[in-house]
């Protein structure tokens, strides 16, 4: 029992003076106030740089967020990590004020794989497909593809593109469901008529005994039922091809919506492709100081294809579909020792590795 009372008696103590410590903290940071406001890029690129200290100060000061001068209770950290976090040029922000009441921002800042500078984009990339616009005097060196390549995002869009294509799947679906909903009415009708039909199928005639009725009136009446049904089946038929013509119609427009979500996939597909294909490029120590442009365009069939602006000679690259890449540049590679080392750099205009084992060349005009 002595034993339990005095680790009692321990916790406490330690437990009091955890207390004391925190009041006393609290007083003592209560009547301080920041003194100053530092950003520290915890991750800052060696070729470059996409958000300055000042920069993070100035989207700070827009918001109206108060910092130097302000006590340091009444600082909103998480508005000043909101803030940004939203500019999407930064992949993390965590602010905080130290005892001596400086205000810290550390951002880690986001390391793009190429820029897309197509007609109506200006837009960096990262390795795992997140897109922001390019920041005014932007100083980072990396690839640039150009050409009328389509991406699968707007030109403002900045965020994870796979998010943006998951979106805009689901909007499809929901307007799928909402033409699902156009349907019911022709259901409706086509029951409706199903019934009508039925009701024409038991329609009878029976012959009038109880009035004295002869075969000439009989024969009469079963002639004008005759007619009367086979008018109401030809209206019945009229009216059910209008109902299948518009369930019809609304499929179509359902296989349209849905033929719209196959070239999201497939852009997001391409998208992919072309951030795989400069990965490539990048780790590679020859291409990546060879190629110097890389041009996409999105071909008749919907592929997308490349060509390349190569440091060497003033030849354009045919490389095509971003397929069997390591063997495309293998036997570029191979053609480039063989083949231009004998005939010059600049013997040729056109260098196309796009079928198979084969390397077409054009010559340049003379």
């Amino acid at each position: 029992m002595l034993r339990y009372a005095l680790f009692a008696l321990a916790w406490g103590a330690v437990g009091g003076y955890l207390l004391y410590a925190a009041a006393t903290a609290r007083r003592l940071r209560a009547g301080k106030v920041v003194q100053r406001l530092e950003v520290e890029a915890a991750d800052s690129s060696a070729q470059g740089h996409l958000v300055s200290a000042a920069r993070v100060r100035s989207w700070i000061a827009e918001q109206g967020i108060a910092t130097v001068g302000t006590a340091v209770d009444a600082v909103d950290l998480d508005a000043i990590e909101r803030t940004v976090l939203r500019s999407g040029f930064v992949e993390r922000a965590v602010a905080y004020v130290t005892y001596d009441g400086v205000l810290r921002v550390e951002i880690g800042r986001r390391d793009p794989l190429l820029r897309l500078a197509l007609d109506g984009y200006d837009a960096y990339a990262t390795e795992g497909g997140y897109v922001f616009p390019v920041p005014r005097a932007s100083a980072l060196y990396v690839p640039v593809v150009t050409g009328s390549y389509r991406p699968p995002f707007p030109a403002a869009y900045a965020g994870e593109v796979r998010a943006h294509i998951e979106a805009r799947k689901a909007e499809i679906e929901r307007r799928i469901a909402e033409l699902e909903a156009e349907k019911y009415p022709f259901y409706r009708r086509e029951r409706a008529n199903d019934r009508n039909l039925a009701e024409v199928r038991r329609m009878r005639i029976k012959r009038r005994w109880w009035r004295g009725e002869g075969s000439e009136e009989f024969d009469r009446r079963v002639e004008e039922l005759r007619a009367l049904k086979a008018a109401l089946r030809r209206r019945y038929r009229y009216e059910a091809r209008l109902v299948e013509e518009g369930i019809e119609a609304v499929a179509q427009r359902q296989e349209a919506q849905r033929r719209e979500q196959k070239k999201l996939d497939k852009s997001y597909e391409d998208f992919l492709k072309l951030l795989t294909f400069v990965k490539f490029v990048e780790e590679d120590d020859f291409w990546r100081s060879e190629v110097v442009q890389i041009i996409a365009q999105t071909t008749s069939s919907g592929a997308l294809e490349v060509d390349l602006v190569p440091r060497s000679g003033s030849c354009t690259i045919r490389f095509g579909r971003l397929e069997d890449t390591e063997r495309k540049f293998a036997k570029l590679m191979r053609f480039y020792r063989s083949g231009l080392t004998r005939v010059g750099w600049d013997a040729y205009r056109t260098i196309d590795i796009r079928f198979g084992d084969q390397v077409i060349c054009s010559k340049q005009e003379r």
